[in-house]
Protein backbone atom coordinates (compact mmCIF):
# COMPACT_ATOMS: atom_id res chain seq x y z
CA UNK A 1 0.00 0.00 0.00
CA UNK A 2 1.32 3.30 -0.59
CA UNK A 3 0.58 6.36 1.17
CA UNK A 4 1.50 9.17 -0.06
CA UNK A 5 3.07 11.67 2.38
CA UNK A 6 1.51 10.35 5.22
CA UNK A 7 3.69 8.06 7.27
CA UNK A 8 3.21 4.56 7.59
CA UNK A 9 1.07 3.64 11.13
CA UNK A 10 3.25 2.26 13.74
CA UNK A 11 2.85 -0.67 15.74
CA UNK A 12 1.65 1.62 18.54
CA UNK A 13 -1.17 2.81 16.05
CA UNK A 14 -2.23 -0.17 15.15
CA UNK A 15 -2.39 -1.49 18.76
CA UNK A 16 -4.25 1.83 19.64
CA UNK A 17 -2.05 2.74 22.52
CA UNK A 18 0.41 5.08 23.01
CA UNK A 19 3.91 3.88 25.50
CA UNK A 20 3.79 6.58 28.71
CA UNK A 21 5.50 9.67 28.26
CA UNK A 22 8.22 8.27 30.91
CA UNK A 23 9.39 5.94 28.44
CA UNK A 24 9.69 7.64 25.71
CA UNK A 25 12.25 10.08 27.72
CA UNK A 26 13.81 6.75 29.00
CA UNK A 27 14.40 5.89 25.31
CA UNK A 28 15.54 9.50 24.59
CA UNK A 29 17.99 9.56 26.86
CA UNK A 30 19.28 5.86 26.47
CA UNK A 31 19.61 6.87 22.68
CA UNK A 32 21.57 10.46 23.76
CA UNK A 33 23.89 8.33 26.07
CA UNK A 34 24.82 5.81 23.00
CA UNK A 35 25.30 9.02 21.18
CA UNK A 36 27.53 10.29 23.51
CA UNK A 37 29.62 7.18 23.75
CA UNK A 38 30.02 6.64 20.18
CA UNK A 39 31.06 10.33 19.87
CA UNK A 40 33.15 10.00 22.53
CA UNK A 41 35.22 6.73 20.87
CA UNK A 42 35.42 8.66 17.97
CA UNK A 43 36.87 11.67 19.66
CA UNK A 44 39.58 9.48 21.52
CA UNK A 45 40.37 7.79 18.17
CA UNK A 46 40.83 11.40 16.36
CA UNK A 47 42.98 12.24 19.57
CA UNK A 48 45.11 8.97 18.88
CA UNK A 49 45.33 9.57 15.19
CA UNK A 50 46.67 12.71 15.76
CA UNK A 51 49.16 12.34 18.20
CA UNK A 52 50.59 8.88 16.01
CA UNK A 53 50.69 12.22 12.81
CA UNK A 54 52.32 14.68 15.05
CA UNK A 55 55.25 12.01 15.82
CA UNK A 56 55.78 11.13 12.42
CA UNK A 57 55.61 15.27 11.39
CA UNK A 58 58.04 15.30 14.02
CA UNK A 59 60.33 12.56 12.82
CA UNK A 60 59.85 14.08 9.08
CA UNK A 61 61.48 17.00 10.63
CA UNK A 62 64.09 15.61 11.98
CA UNK A 63 64.73 13.93 8.76
CA UNK A 64 64.50 17.13 6.20
CA UNK A 65 67.07 18.80 8.88
CA UNK A 66 69.43 15.76 8.51
CA UNK A 67 69.18 16.12 4.92
CA UNK A 68 70.20 19.81 4.72
CA UNK A 69 73.24 19.29 6.86
CA UNK A 70 74.07 16.53 4.68
CA UNK A 71 73.52 18.73 1.40
CA UNK A 72 75.88 21.73 2.75
CA UNK A 73 78.11 19.43 3.46
CA UNK A 74 78.22 17.72 0.24
CA UNK A 75 77.97 20.89 -1.45
CA UNK A 76 80.70 22.66 0.12
CA UNK A 77 82.92 19.20 -0.36
CA UNK A 78 82.08 19.56 -3.94
CA UNK A 79 83.41 23.26 -4.27
CA UNK A 80 86.37 21.89 -2.71
CA UNK A 81 87.41 19.76 -4.65
CA UNK A 82 86.36 21.78 -7.72
CA UNK A 83 88.91 24.85 -6.61
CA UNK A 84 91.55 22.24 -5.73
CA UNK A 85 91.16 20.91 -9.19
CA UNK A 86 91.15 24.38 -10.87
CA UNK A 87 93.97 25.53 -8.79
CA UNK A 88 96.11 22.48 -9.96
CA UNK A 89 94.83 22.94 -13.74
CA UNK A 90 95.77 26.32 -13.36
CA UNK A 91 99.03 26.37 -11.87
CA UNK A 92 100.61 23.27 -14.25
CA UNK A 93 102.75 24.25 -16.83
CA UNK A 94 101.09 20.83 -19.52
CA UNK A 95 97.61 23.01 -18.67
CA UNK A 96 98.53 25.86 -21.30
CA UNK A 97 97.71 24.70 -24.67
CA UNK A 98 100.37 25.38 -27.46
CA UNK A 99 98.84 25.36 -30.71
Amino acid sequence: MCYGRERLPSREDALGFRPPVENENAIVVENLRERLAETEARLERARAREAELSLRLEEMKKFVRVMEILETYLRRRFRDQRDDVVRRCSSSPSSVLVP
